[in-house]
C-alpha cells in the first residue's frame, strides 16, 4: 500500500515558482509599481534556492533577465519558462506536491478563477505544459478533476490540514461536493486524515472566499499563528474574533489545544477607488532558511516581523514591501508556489 503525505512548506525545498507579471495581467497598468516587488521576492529567494520563474514569451524573458543584471542579482538559481498564463497567482493554480513513499507526485487540480470571477483558462493548463516540456523531469503529474486552489490548504506535514469551508464549500467551485467527499479526498490524495474546518474568518475584500493563507498557519505541529483585530471598528473585526475563538477550540492529536500565536492586523487598505483589501502579514512564504513577510508600510509591521522571528528561530525573517502586490487582492504566499526537494528537475 502507498504511503501519501502532504509536506510541510517548511520541509526542504527544490525550488520557489513564480509568475512574472505583464502587460496582458490585471498588472498592465502598474507594472512599474509591481515589477520592483518581484525584484525584491526573486532576490531574497535566489540566494538560498532555485526560483522557476513564468515568462509570457522570450521578450518577456529577456527584459526579465535584463532587470535582474541591473539590480545584481545573481542568475544561476534562476529558470526561466515560457508558458502562456493569465495572471500571477501562482500559490493557486501551481502544482501540489505530494510524497509517495518519498517520491513526488504533483497533482493538478483544476482552476476556475475563484468560482469563476476572473478570466482563468490559461492558468488553468500551466501545469500540463510544464509537464509537457520536460520542466518538471520525471516527476509524475496527475490530472485531478476538482477545482481546488493551493491557497486553501495549510498543513503540518503530519497528516492535518487547515482550511475553510466558506471556500472549499462554494457551489461555484464543486456543485454538490460536500464536507465529507472533501475529506475523503483529502485522506486519499494527501494523506491529511485529520481535518480543521474553520467556519469563521474573513477578510474585506478577498476575493478567494476566504483561502486559509491569508488568515492561519501552522509553524509547527503544535503551533498556529493567526490574524488577530482587537479594534471593534476595523472590517475584519468580528470574523477575525469569531475565527479566533474557534481557533481555540482545536485539538492536537494528542488531545492538547494548539499553541496559538497571534498576528496583528494592519490598518485599512483600500485601493484607488475604495474598495476593501484584504492584506495580512498570514500571507507569508517559507523558503530553505528564510522566511518571507509583506510588509505594508504599516506601524504593525515590526511587530509581525517580530513574532515571526520566535516563531521561526533557525530562519531569517526578510520583509518584502508588499502594498502594491496587495493592490490586486494578493501577498507574497498568494505569488508563490514551493517545490519539495523530492521534486527533480531534469538538467
Amino acid at each position: 500500500m502507498s504511503r501519501r503525505r502532504l509536506p510541510a512548506e517548511w520541509e526542504p525545498q527544490a525550488a520557489l515558482l513564480v509568475a512574472w507579471p505583464h502587460e496582458a495581467t490585471d498588472w498592465c497598468d502598474s507594472l512599474a509599481a509591481i515589477e520592483p516587488v518581484y525584484i525584491e521576492l526573486v532576490r531574497a529567494t535566489a540566494t538560498v534556492q532555485p526560483v522557476w520563474i513564468l515568462c509570457q514569451d522570450a521578450a518577456h524573458v529577456e527584459r526579465i533577465v535584463a532587470s535582474l543584471a541591473r539590480h545584481d542579482i545573481d542568475q544561476h538559481n534562476i529558470l526561466p519558462i515560457i508558458t502562456a498564463y493569465n495572471d500571477t497567482w501562482v500559490r493557486d493554480y501551481g502544482p501540489i506536491c505530494v510524497l509517495e513513499n518519498g517520491h513526488a507526485r504533483l497533482l493538478d487540480f483544476r482552476f476556475d478563477g475563484w468560482g469563476g470571477k476572473f478570466p482563468a483558462d490559461l492558468d488553468d493548463q500551466v501545469n500540463s505544459l510544464l509537464g509537457g516540456a520536460g520542466v518538471l523531469g520525471r516527476t509524475r503529474l496527475t490530472a485531478m478533476p476538482q477545482i481546488l486552489e493551493g491557497g486553501s490548504l495549510e498543513t503540518d506535514g503530519a497528516g492535518n490540514l487547515l482550511t475553510t469551508s466558506s471556500c472549499l464549500l462554494t457551489a461555484s467551485r464543486n456543485p454538490g461536493m460536500d464536507r465529507l467527499a472533501w475529506d475523503r479526498l483529502f485522506t486519499d490524495e494527501l494523506g491529511c486524515d485529520r481535518i480543521h474546518w474553520l467556519e469563521h474568518g474573513y477578510l474585506a475584500g478577498d476575493d478567494t472566499d476566504g483561502h486559509i493563507d491569508t488568515l492561519a498557519r501552522f509553524c509547527d505541529t503544535e503551533t498556529i499563528v493567526y490574524v488577530a483585530c482587537d479594534e471593534p471598528a476595523h472590517p475584519n473585526h468580528t470574523s477575525l474574533q469569531a475565527m479566533a475563538a474557534e481557533l481555540a477550540e482545536l485539538r492536537q492529536r494528542n488531545g492538547e489545544p494548539y499553541r496559538l500565536v497571534a498576528l496583528p492586523s494592519p490598518r485599512p487598505m483600500q485601493d484607488e477607488d475604495g474598495h476593501p483589501l484584504p492584506a495580512s502579514y498570514a500571507n507569508f512564504t517559507i523558503i530553505n532558511r528564510r522566511v518571507l513577510v509583506p510588509l505594508y508600510d504599516d506601524p504593525a509591521d515590526n511587530s509581525a516581523v517580530g513574532i515571526l522571528e520566535r516563531l521561526f528561530p533557525e530562519r531569517e525573517i526578510v520583509g518584502i514591501h508588499a502594498r502594491a502586490l496587495v493592490q490586486q487582492g494578493g501577498a507574497l504566499h498568494c505569488a508563490t508556489m514551493h517545490m519539495p526537494r523530492a521534486v527533480k528537475r531534469e538538467s
